[in-house]
């Protein structure tokens, strides 16, 4: 189980989370939706401690930390670092190292935090160009692909760390419409193969076909979790608004 528990975050005066608290469940895949500034990248920051709550706890899989408001965090960075491992991050817009090529962004991570040595490293990182379809890149710069290659290609970099919960911030909103359905669809694949995984999107197509459990941000707060088709009938008018417009 991963678990975030009535978590507190705030920016200066801006008091972006306010007591949230999601269970995702191993081999599923928890979708939240909301409008724009609702507090979804934040809480996903926070779950691999991109950004420390204020308050609250974090739990991945039988690791956790505890942080109290008012007081500053006792957890030592190799510490963080352990918990964060657990994790894979995919951003909404890419973030690859723009000098090294394909094979050596997949590469880096497991060979400078994991250990791995080179050639197991490389032997893995084919493996997962081959997964994504781009085995003939691996020589490329970033530069040299189109916003959906390098949006896949970040997602390979996320699974060569064998993270047990994938996290997606948004991960087809830099790309064009023709170019999101390649990413939608390794993603799909992921979904199939039961990763555990938490996206935010605003593809409610996509949401609905993809969510085990879909949370619903408003304001700092989940106004309502369960499946899809419950926050449709959920007759909550925020939400109702909110799936109308965007349907």
């Amino acid at each position: 189980m991963y678990a975030i528990q009535n978590v507190y975050k705030s920016f200066d005066d801006n008091q972006v989370l306010k007591g949230v608290s999601l269970e995702v469940e191993e081999h599923k895949t928890t979708v939240l939706i909301g409008p724009s500034g609702s507090g979804k990248t934040t809480l996903l920051r926070c779950f691999n401690l991109l950004e420390m709550p204020d308050s609250g706890s974090i739990e991945l899989n039988g690791a956790s930390m505890t942080f109290q408001g008012g007081k500053k965090a006792k957890y030592k960075m190799e510490e963080i670092k352990k918990l964060r491992r657990k994790t894979g991050m995919v951003f909404q817009n890419f973030q690859l190292f723009p000098h090294m090529t394909v094979l050596e962004n997949i590469m880096e991570g497991p060979v400078t935090v994991l250990k791995k040595t080179k050639e197991e490293a490389k032997e893995e990182a084919l493996e997962l160009l081959a997964k994504v379809g781009l085995t003939e890149k691996q020589n490329a710069y970033p530069r040299e692909l189109s916003g959906g290659q390098q949006q896949r290609i970040a997602i390979a970099r996320a699974l060569a760390m064998k993270p047990e919960l994938l996290l997606f911030d948004e991960p087809t909103s830099a790309l064009d419409p023709e170019l999101e359905v390649e990413v939608l669809n390794l993603i799909r694949k992921l979904v199939e193969e039961k990763q555990t995984i938490v996206i935010i999107t605003h593809k409610m197509s996509f949401a609905r076909e993809v969510a085990d459990k879909v949370a619903f941000f408003d304001q700092g707060i989940i106004l309502k979790e369960g499946t899809f088709e419950e926050l449709e009938h959920s007759n909550i008018p925020r939400i109702t608004q909110f799936l109308n417009m965007l349907e």
